[in-house]
């Protein structure tokens, strides 16, 4: 700013002066605004950037056309006694070309007389003062004032400088020049004006002064005992009155206040739980529920109150009255009865005019006067009431009028009859109750159950899982309600290896198998099936056929066996003698079927018969080859398998249930040990194809016989056509040496050298053996065949 101001603010700086508590909007200052001539839109209203001390209580406001002032704001109100008495405010121009100003005002504020102003609760509210009747004369209340322009210096020696008065003249009151007021005499609540209203007024030397205005209370005091008006002493109410109901109105009247009896307080002094008074009015009225029939009513009908009288809540003059209260008895009670509820039991078919129930046993009536305590019954009715009646409206006795049979369809499905019989006031209003009778017919077990069927037969496979339902048995009895039948098996059902074979569900009667059916064993069972109420029996029989499955496999012997065989042995030989003998508890010996499922490697075994015969032998079907590198095996462990399905057609198989026995035999081929072998063996490769077709495929063996012929007559065709080229070629050759000739020596033929690569393969022998000739030991390759002695 230093480096741009220009002389704008005229008049500036000046000093200038501002009374104390100047209102908003005073003029503080005027000045003036010069413009540059290059300016064309004048300058921004001139504004105070800073104050000191900082204050917001001076603004600046436009006067005219370039003319401007400083005004009190009113916020805050300037005071000379409490605030700085001189502001420097910093005054700052700009106009539209940049141009500025900054200049200082400085503002003095000047000291103004002010009106005397009380302090303390004066200062903020109308005081109130309290002064009991009968009380001295005396210091009431002390006023406190302070002049503003001396507020440092307004200490007690000052304060005599302050002129008290009290308006109006005419008050038994005054004030001193140090503020006090005084009471001039002793006051009397009933004759003098119960408040008075004093105008205080602090005046200063100046003559400056301030009004308040003092309110004067004077309190009433208590010294008359009130006394009752109310001449009746006994009163008379029904019983089982509402509360609030008005039993009395007690009045009473105090001397010290006759004008007001809301200045009385009334209150019950026994102690009583019926009535309650009002503490204002004295109404006395019921509020707990008087029950002239109940202790301690019902022997003493008589209630004493005493009603107290106050003329204050607490520690003021009292007076008490006792009155009576007759408690009247009134047909309140309808008969009870203890119970209300009865529940009976009678047995079917039980003959009519039996006695079931005497009521006025369980009924009564609590009203103490004897002409309301008296009742009837009557009103007999609900469903079944026509089996039953009452002998007498006095009695209350309850007798059957006939039997009842529940298997009579009339009655069927009727157990409990409910019935209701009205007890009633003979005196008005007739008060009534209801009692509630039930009476459950006990039924009589007078039938046996009877089973649905004689007896009862189930077929059962004997493959059935254990725990499956074969079957059910049903019995009811003609007794209503049907009773609960249970079964059990009573008889039969068990066997040698099982004490119960079957079980039946004890509440719906399905029989269940517990342990596993065997045809071959036994192929019926006939058990005793029991039905029981509880009470009475019946039996039936049940008869369980088992049917046959085939769930038995072949067994045959041996099932294992181990032996040798030298490599030499000729096909077709029954192999050791070895045969196996089978058998089926449920199969016919036709019907076995024998093949070897693993291990015959290049089929050199096989069993004879195949089918159709319990017994089958071992042959050996094909020579073992072991120099041509063939055969490598020398332990053959093979797994033979019987099947007894033989005699089952093709689509059967698919359908019935296939039973398999096993036989596993191990064979050792022993080597001849008069065979050489070389060391370095060659090798011939075997490839064995083979083409597995459908039994249908009719023509595949077709194709491939004429495949075969074709292809032989092709063959046959080219080694024509090769002899006849020969014979062309070599023949003219042959007739010059046609001749023979004699005694020439024989030339012999020049050998042809053949030229052989052998890959020589280090051959591994892990194993050994005995050869069964010489006796000598000789180890051999297990894969390979190859031997050499040891």
């Amino acid at each position: 700013l230093a480096g741009r101001r220009s002389q704008l603010l005229k008049g500036l700086p000046a000093t200038t002066t501002v009374e104390e508590n100047a209102a908003a909007g005073v003029s503080v200052y005027t000045f003036n605004v010069t413009v540059s001539p290059l300016s064309s839109e004048g300058v921004a209203i001139p504004t105070i950037v800073n104050s000191n001390p900082l204050t917001k209580a001076f603004d600046i406001e436009p006067k005219g056309d370039l003319e401007y002032r400083v005004v009190t704001t009113g916020n805050p109100v300037l005071d000379y006694e409490t605030m700085p008495k001189s502001f420097d405010l910093q005054i700052f121009v700009e106009d539209t070309t940049g141009r500025t100003d900054l200049n200082i005002l400085t503002v003095q504020v000047t000291d103004k007389n002010e009106r005397p102003v009380f302090r303390g609760n004066m200062a903020i509210q109308t005081v109130a003062i309290y002064v009991l009747e009968g009380a001295p004369p005396e210091c009431i209340y002390q006023v406190d004032a302070a002049d503003p322009e001396n507020a440092e210096l307004n200490t007690n020696f000052l304060l005599s400088s302050f002129q008290y008065s009290l308006l109006p003249a005419p008050v038994p009151f005054l004030v001193l020049e140090s503020g006090a007021i005084f009471s001039t005499k002793e006051l009397d609540y009933e004759k003098d004006p119960h408040c008075y209203f004093l105008n205080i007024t602090v005046t200063d030397p100046d003559g400056l002064s301030s009004s308040k205005t003092v309110t004067i209370n004077i309190i009433n005091i208590n010294d008359e005992r009130p006394y009752f008006t109310t001449k009746q002493r006994i009163y008379r109410i029904p019983e089982e009155q509402s509360p609030g109901t008005v039993v009395a109105n007690i009045t009473a009247k105090d001397p010290d206040d006759e004008d007001s009896s809301s200045r009385l307080f009334y209150s019950i002094q026994s102690s009583d739980q019926y009535f309650s008074i009002n503490p204002s009015t004295g109404v006395l009225h019921v509020t707990g529920r008087i029950d002239r029939d109940a202790l301690p009513l019902r022997l003493h009908p008589n209630i004493s109150v005493i009603v107290r009288v106050e003329d204050s809540p607490s520690g003021g003059h009292a007076r008490e009255m006792e009155i009576t209260i007759i408690i009247d008895d009134i047909n309140d009670n309808p008969p009870g009865c203890n119970p209300s509820t009865f529940r009976k039991e009678a047995n079917e078919n039980m003959t009519a005019g039996t006695f079931l129930l005497g009521l006025r046993n369980y009924c009564k009536d609590i009203d103490v006067d004897p002409s309301n305590n008296r009742f009837n019954f009557t009103g007999l009715s609900g469903f079944g009431s026509n089996n039953f009646a009452l002998e007498s409206t006095v009695s209350g006795r309850l007798v059957m009028t006939e039997s009842i049979d529940l298997e009579n369809p009339a009655n069927l499905g009727v157990e409990v009859y409910s019935l209701t019989v009205r007890v009633q006031d003979i005196a008005c209003p007739n008060y009534s109750n209801i009692i509630y009778i039930y009476i459950r017919i006990k039924p009589v077990n007078e039938f046996f159950p009877v089973f649905s069927n004689l007896s009862y037969e189930f077929n059962v496979p004997e493959i059935t899982k254990v725990g499956s339902s074969i079957g059910r048995v049903n019995a009811r009895d003609k007794d209503w309600p049907s009773s609960v039948i249970t079964y059990s098996i009573v008889a039969g059902g068990g066997s040698r290896d099982y004490t119960n074979i079957f079980w039946i569900s004890p509440t719906k009667g399905d029989v269940k198998i517990l342990a596993r059916l065997d045809y071959e064993t036994t192929q019926k069972h006939i058990l005793t099936v029991q039905a029981s109420d509880q009470e009475k029996t019946a039996t039936a029989s049940v008869t369980v056929n088992v049917l046959e499955v085939n769930d038995e496999e072949p067994v045959c012997s041996p099932n294992f066996y181990s032996f040798q065989i030298p490599v030499s042995l000729a096909v077709g030989t029954n192999i050791n003698g070895f045969r196996i003998e089978c058998q089926d508890r449920d199969s016919d010996p036709r019907s076995f079927r024998y093949f070897i499922n693993e291990g015959n490697v290049n089929n050199h075994f096989t069993f004879s018969p195949s089918a159709g015969s319990n017994t089958s032998r071992l042959i050996l079907a094909s020579r073992f080859d072991y120099e041509s590198g063939l055969d490598t095996n020398w332990i053959y462990r093979l797994r033979v398998y019987i099947t007894d399905d033989n005699l089952l057609s093709a689509r059967d198989k698919a359908t019935y249930l296939i039973k398999t026995g096993t036989v596993t035999l191990s064979i050792r081929v022993i080597p001849n040990p008069t065979t050489v072998i070389a060391t370095t063996p060659g090798f011939t490769v075997v490839t064995k194809r083979e083409n597995l077709y459908s039994e249908s495929a009719w023509y595949v063996p077709f194709v491939i016989t004429l495949g075969s012929l074709l292809l032989l007559g092709l063959l046959g065709y080219l080694g024509f056509l090769l002899a006849t080229w020969v014979r062309t070629c070599c023949l003219p050759a042959g007739k010059a040496d046609s001749a023979p000739l004699i005694n020439a020596p024989e030339k012999k033929k020049p050998k042809k050298e053949m030229v052989v690569t052998m890959t020589k393969l280090n051959t591994v022998f892990d194993g050994e053996a005995r050869d069964p000739v010489t006796g000598k030991m000789y180890e051999f390759n297990t894969r390979s065949g190859a031997r050499r002695w040891k």
